[in-house]
């Protein structure tokens, strides 16, 4: 009788250990556990540099083996270039309700970067809060426009090889250079954003993304001084939905072709409105390139308010001139469908489709094309070159192909 009696104590034991463990272990991984920067010092006072507070918070919640949060609270907190490394122990969340303000002092601009994170699984990057490049003391010593070979400055927020996860709820103002960049990045979602530059501001790029894959953009307002999404080589499976562009100069596919062995495919953009902006849905490869592939792509329900070049590939583009035109870009592109695009141009030429004279566009497709002139531009026209493709249904301007 004892030792059944014992037998139940030590079963009985195990019992409520294991209910505890388990308790634990369910707080540890279902409730996150909060960093909160100003507990690491950082001052929300705009010109304190709360670098090292905000490092040693993300070091921290990344070692924690649950669900870490690095926390910014509301106030404004300037911050130097910083890189938050991975692999992290568990799910990682940065949340940002307050103001973070970029330096201002010439020797930042040697950065690629100011916030970076890089080979993180799981991130989440929202809160509500804004991201202030400070632009306007960089903007006059960007030369990219005259020199091919200049120092880029530095990107807003930038990811690289991130998996899995979503920035949503964040506003990015003012960058010196690209606001969002993503590199080698897969399943991301990038939803409910604002971005805004002034329309004149260089190099200004919404969203940049780069050999990725699955990236989700929707639901976003993004109005700055160049493309509003650009999907760069290597790209792969990008969908963009329900985002408001411009101004700036549009949603685009390129530049393509400055490297070999980097096909883009699988790109929809569909249900978006283009305002004011210089180009409208654009495809664009160097005249002078490797010979990759871009194929699979397709725009579908597109609003444009006054946007010049509605429709354009572009196969000779050429930002700074001069540029040997004598020879023809070895980027093919196949496979595209315009379908239900409709709205005002403010350029004569309303959908242009110039190819490769040595890999002419085939498979192109316009299908519902409602374009009208603006009231200063007069007659609209399609012009085509080195294209094979067809048109069906409704086409304002008459089709070129």
């Amino acid at each position: 009788m004892g030792l059944k009696k014992c037998g139940v104590v030590r079963g009985l034991s195990v019992v409520f250990f294991l209910f505890l463990f388990s308790i634990t272990e369910g707080v540890r991984v279902g409730r996150p556990k909060i960093f909160n920067v100003v507990r690491y010092g950082a001052i929300p006072d705009g010109t304190t540099d709360n670098s090292k507070a905000f490092l040693e918070a993300w070091k921290d919640a990344c070692e924690w083996k649950g669900r870490g949060r690095v926390y910014v609270p509301k106030g404004t907190f300037k911050l130097k270039s910083v890189l938050f490394l991975g692999p992290c122990e568990g799910q990682m969340a940065f949340v940002i309700k307050g103001i973070l303000k970029a330096p201002t002092d010439m020797s930042f601009l040697a950065s690629d970067s100011w916030i970076n994170f890089r080979y993180v699984d799981q991130l989440s990057v929202s809160g509500g809060g804004s991201l202030d490049g400070e632009g306007s003391v960089a903007w006059p010593r960007n030369e990219c426009k005259k020199n091919p070979n200049c120092q880029s400055l530095p990107t807003t927020m930038r990811f690289d090889f991130i998996t899995n996860s979503k920035v949503h709820h964040v506003h990015s103002t003012n960058s010196k250079n690209n606001h969002f960049l993503l590199f080698g990045c897969s399943k991301m979602n990038i939803t409910k954003i604002r971005i805004s530059a002034p329309s004149d501001s260089p190099n200004t790029d919404g969203i940049k993304i780069g050999n990725s894959d699955n990236i989700d953009i929707t639901n976003s307002i993004i109005g700055t001084g160049d493309d509003c999404i650009s999907i760069l080589s290597g790209s792969n499976d990008i969908y963009v939905s329900n985002v408001i562009c411009g101004p700036g100069h549009g949603i685009s596919i390129g530049s393509l072709g400055k490297y070999d062995k980097e096909d883009v495919s699988g790109i929809t953009v569909r249900n978006c409105t283009f305002k004011d902006t210089t180009d409208g849905v654009r495809i664009k490869t160097w005249a002078t390139s490797a010979n990759v592939n871009a194929y699979n792509i397709h725009y579908e329900d597109i609003f444009m308010n006054e946007v010049g070049n509605p429709i354009i590939i572009d196969q000779q583009y050429c930002p700074v001139p001069p540029c040997d035109q004598r020879t023809s870009s070895g980027v093919q592109i196949s496979n595209v469908t315009f379908k239900n695009i409709w709205g005002r141009s403010k350029s004569a030429s309303a959908v242009t489709l110039r190819c490769s004279k040595t890999r002419p566009c085939k498979d192109i497709v316009l299908e519902d094309i409602h374009l009208k002139s603006s009231p200063k531009v007069g007659q609209i026209f399609s012009s085509c070159s080195n294209v094979y493709g067809f048109s069906y249904g409704y086409q304002s301007p008459r089709p070129c192909l």
